[in-house]
């Protein structure tokens, strides 16, 4: 299902072992041009056979001179596919065309003030005279390789820029996929529309019809499962599939009872009313509250409740007849490993799905293609409601993993209704969604406290909420205190047995977002 370039124009991403490579893909995509990250080893013969209408070729953290740093087919310069190189690629585009990198100790590393010093330039060509750029790098082009001209520089690089228009040939040593680059989203549009000519035709309506037609050619009049669990994800999953297939599809919904308030009985408006999927509701919270109780540590916690989700859904799939595929929601990022020599391996967990003996269904992952804004904006185009399209990130186990130490009903009920208190006043005051990420915790203390006339033994309440890109780094947020005590006054005022309410202010690292 990622070969959607058989009819797409297509950008192919080389990736050098990049920090950015998948950013730069996300770029290519933000500019409507359908791209893939692949191996930077692909040969000339796959990229003859596979027809992409450029190529971008990523940084890394080698050194060209390095001891196995990375290398491409030098012949790839000579197919006449335009192609663009970043920071190493650029370095190692000059290397392998004759001309000079050479050793220095000075590095120039963030911003930079980027001047453009050719009179024309392909790329170039409506940057300011100067303008700011992202730099990240040692060694740079000292020559450019003939043929070439230079068409910026800073301070510290005399050659920022250089391009080729003849032979398709352009690079920057700076970062335009980076946001910190004034103008670069506007060199990389200048890339694919002007100097590739590729069209800018990725768009949501394009990528449903053509998942909608290659699940139909993939499916066939066959039947279809989808485990249902009101994730973004999933629930993108579903939508698109009974598009494409309509009664052909069953969801099977298995409700754990880790769910924050409200969101079992949305699932089912959703799905069973509103799109009118055939819809199987397991509401299982006893049995799964029977199997942990007493069990305080999480990762035993999130082992119980996985093992549990498949026997309670392989249960309910093995009554249905005529069932081939099951269907998941495995997206690009998980496809993708980043600086490996393969680029379209899926992550092994994605694979161990535990199948009973004598029980296999083929995968169907319809949005193996798509990063997560892409599946975002399809799940809006295809009329989900906007609660689910943008859906924080939750944990798998639900609140299991919120809740520290034992799950009890009592428990999942006083978190359930803090928690909805929280989300509700943030996004209330956050419609921008500023905020990545913001919930309560139930941590496994009492505290003395004062309600009226009585002293109370009751249970604390944690708010986090923090600001991250991409929940590899993140840090607390800096709520506004009015905010904070409503919250606090709201909490404790209506969650029977809670008497104390506590921000956390610890960023990632040396925390993490989550508790457990």
């Amino acid at each position: 299902m990622t070969n959607l370039h058989e009819s797409q124009p297509t950008v192919f991403v080389l990736d050098f072992g990049a920090q950015y490579a998948q950013l730069i893909a996300r770029r290519v995509r933000e500019a409507k041009v359908y791209s893939e990250i692949v191996p930077h080893d692909i040969s000339v013969e796959e990229l003859s056979r596979r027809k992409p209408d450029a190529l971008i070729l990523s940084g890394g953290p080698a050194s060209v001179y390095a001891e196995g740093a990375p290398r491409m087919d030098p012949a790839i310069f000579g197919m006449g596919i335009p192609i663009l190189g970043f920071c190493y690629g650029m370095q190692l585009m000059a290397l392998e065309l004759g001309g000079d990198v050479p050793k220095t100790d000075i590095g120039e590393y963030g911003f930079a003030e980027l001047t453009v010093v050719a009179s024309k330039s392909r790329l170039l060509e409506g940057v300011p005279e100067t303008s700011q750029c992202w730099m990240s790098h040692r060694d740079s082009v000292g020559t450019a390789p003939e043929g070439f001209t230079v068409t910026a520089r800073t301070a510290i690089t005399a050659v920022a820029s250089m391009e080729d228009p003849e032979r398709k040939l352009f690079a920057t040593q700076f970062h335009p996929e980076v946001a910190h680059t004034e103008f670069g989203q506007e060199i990389i549009k200048r890339f694919l529309h002007d100097v590739a000519g590729i069209p800018p035709v990725w768009t949501m309506v394009n990528i449903i019809d053509e998942v909608t037609e290659r699940v139909r050619e993939q499916v066939g009049s066959d039947r279809v499962i989808c485990g249902l669990s009101g994730g973004v994800d999933s629930s993108v999953v579903a939508a698109l599939l009974h598009r494409a297939i309509g009664d052909q599809l069953t969801c099977v919904f298995v409700d754990h009872g880790m769910l924050r308030l409200d969101e079992a009985t949305q699932v089912v408006r959703t799905f069973r009313d509103q799109f009118r999927i055939d819809l199987i509701h397991v509401s299982a919270e006893d049995r799964y509250l029977s199997l942990l109780a007493g069990v305080t540590d999480p990762e035993l916690k999130r082992r119980i409740i996985g093992e549990e989700f498949w026997k309670v859904f392989f249960e309910e799939a093995t009554r249905l007849e005529g069932v081939k595929w099951l269907a998941q929601g495995t997206l690009y990022p998980d496809v993708i490993e980043s600086g490996s020599k393969t680029a379209a391996k899926i992550k092994s967990h994605h694979n161990l799905i535990p199948f009973p003996e004598g029980v296999h269904f083929d995968l169907i992952e319809p949005l193996k293609a798509l990063f997560k804004d892409e599946v975002r904006a399809v799940g809006a185009e295809l009329g989900l409601p906007d609660e689910i399209v943008h859906r924080q990130p939750f944990p798998g186990p639900g609140l299991a993993v919120r809740i520290i130490g034992d799950i009890t009903h009592e428990k999942l009920e006083i978190l359930r209704k803090a928690d909805a208190i929280v989300r509700e006043e943030i996004l209330e005051w956050d419609r921008d969604r500023t905020v990545w990420q913001y919930f309560a915790v139930l941590p496994d203390i009492r505290s003395v406290g004062v309600m009226g006339d009585e002293r109370t033994y009751g249970h604390p309440i944690i708010i986090r909420a923090v600001s991250s890109a991409d929940a590899m780094t993140a840090d607390w947020a800096r709520l506004p205190h009015d905010l904070l005590a409503k919250m606090s006054n709201r909490i404790i005022n209506e969650v029977e047995g809670i008497n104390r309410v506590a921000y956390d202010v610890t960023s990632k690292p040396p925390g993490t977002i989550e508790w457990e």
